[in-house]
């Protein structure tokens, strides 16, 4: 007999049918009742067990977190909460879990102790409904991007560039590091390097991107990148993932188009396909609000959060005329914010960011034409020369979700930026070339994908939308 899914039979209409299922017990009560989950589902099934007619050796294996495999019928529940449950018929042990040793037991436990049992924490309910919202909206990001045209394509891992000029990388090498051969100057010889020079993991794959992009018109990238930031926030991670899409012929204003267009798209998808998972999490959010003091409480719920996205038309302002409200709003002159803002061409800080997003305009805002000197170098240059054709998208709760830009397309402009901040031409001639032949206008944005899991599930930490987390001192797993 087919092994059937739980997520499945709980909606399932017909009843008094044979089935079988294999799972984990969540909990097992009075030597009768088994709660199984098999990952598919939030919910777990009811599965009946007639302890008088079973043995009691059998009886006391069925402990919290075993792997069962059930056989039984499928009947219209008794009790409350389910549709139907299982009458179990026969019932195998496949993988005893001892209950003085187990540590995922049915009861509350920190986010803290479920990092340091990360390989068992997707067997609790906040940590499967996260996962399985992962899931989800990786995949609405390749259905988005298929249904419109574009190529998935596959960047270096391992790269010599550094596409965001940050040099935060990490080192690739194969050299003996404590013997390394060295040059004339006494420096290391790099050119003895497996790749024979200095090589690092990637911090963007958008360079490349590019180059696909002026050939294949619309590409995009999905995977690893990797910062070597000694940051031990709750918003950084030193691995993490990456959606970057490049299009050929499409100016600033294409761009915040295509970012607004497939933000709403991937949101809408997870209302309308991951329901239990959003109402479990939002009342999960719900219940930790309350232990929080006023100021620090959530302003929306998770759902009416993402309702407020999808639902409102992005308002689109310079940087100039946000600097300009952020600078005259009360927060401001009473010095509330933390980073007060007095001289035009400061970075805006994510308290700004959701000041205008959530108390001044009430939507989601998208801002353009930053200047210059707070920018990457591969950004198109103004008219002005001060500002760049450069977008961020702001949401609540959260601020800067997606960044991008036009590219600069002029090969002596953007040599002259090259210049300025010493970023050697012989270095990225690759990617000059794309400027001396067959040129073009052309855009792209960025989206850190673990930001947006924290956005749709409401989870506080970065750490915990991840599997498994790579951070500062920490590489376990």
């Amino acid at each position: 007999m087919k092994i059937s899914v739980i997520a499945d039979l709980l909606v399932q209409d017909t009843t008094n049918v044979d089935v079988e299922v294999k799972g984990w017990v969540r909990t097992f009560r009075a030597n009768r009742f088994i709660a199984l989950n098999d990952g598919s589902t939030l919910k777990n099934i009811q599965c009946v067990v007639d302890f008088e007619n079973t043995d009691e050796a059998l009886l006391k294996r069925i402990t919290t977190g075993a792997s069962v495999h059930i056989k039984g019928q499928l009947v219209e529940s008794q009790g409350g909460g389910q549709k139907v449950e299982i009458q179990v018929i026969d019932l195998i042990i496949l993988g005893d879990a001892d209950p003085e040793e187990y540590p995922i037991q049915p009861k509350k436990h920190s986010f803290e102790f479920l990092r340091e049992n990360a390989h068992l924490r997707t067997r609790t309910n906040t940590f499967s409904a996260v996962m399985r919202l992962r899931s989800t909206l990786s995949f609405a990001i390749h259905e988005y991007f298929n249904k419109n045209g574009f190529y998935n394509m596959h960047t270096p891992i391992i790269t010599a560039s550094d596409a965001e000029g940050a040099g935060e990388m990490f080192r690739v090498s194969t050299l003996d590091p404590k013997n390394p051969p060295l040059d004339e100057k006494g420096d290391v010889d790099y050119s003895q390097d497996f790749f024979g020079r200095e090589s690092n993991l990637t911090v963007s794959g958008q360079l490349e991107a590019e180059t696909y992009a002026l050939s294949l018109g619309k590409v995009y990238t999905f995977g690893p990148t990797f910062r070597a930031e000694n940051s031990n926030t709750s918003r950084h991670l030193a691995e993490f993932w990456m959606i970057e899409p490049e299009v050929a012929f499409m100016d600033i204003n294409g761009n915040m188009d295509l970012a607004e267009d497939f933000l709403k798209y991937v949101l809408n998808f997870v209302l309308e396909h991951n329901q239990d998972d959003l109402a479990f999490l939002e009342q999960r959010q719900i219940q930790e609000d309350k232990t929080k003091p006023q100021a620090e409480r959530n302003e929306f719920t998770l759902t009416e959060k993402l309702k407020f996205v999808v639902g409102n038309e992005f308002k689109r302002i310079t940087y100039t005329e946000a600097f300009d409200i952020l600078r005259n709003s009360k927060p401001n002159k009473k010095k509330k914010f933390q980073y007060v803002l007095n001289e035009w061409g400061a970075d805006l800080q994510s308290e700004h960011e959701r000041y205008l997003v959530e108390k001044h305009f009430k939507c989601p805002v998208i801002l353009f034409d930053y200047p210059a000197t707070i920018k990457a170098f591969y950004m198109r240059l103004n008219e002005d020369g001060k500002t760049v054709r450069a977008m961020d998208i702001l949401f609540p709760g959260i601020g800067e979700i997606v960044g991008g830009s036009q590219r600069e397309e002029r090969l002596e402009v953007l040599k002259e930026k090259m210049a300025a901040l010493d970023i050697p031409e012989e270095e990225l001639w690759w990617y000059l070339d794309l400027r001396k032949y067959g040129t073009a206008i052309h855009s792209g944005f960025g989206l850190g994908f673990e930001r947006l899991v924290m956005f749709v599930t409401g989870m506080g930490n970065i750490r915990d939308v991840i599997p498994y987390p790579r951070t500062p001192q920490s590489a376990e797993f």
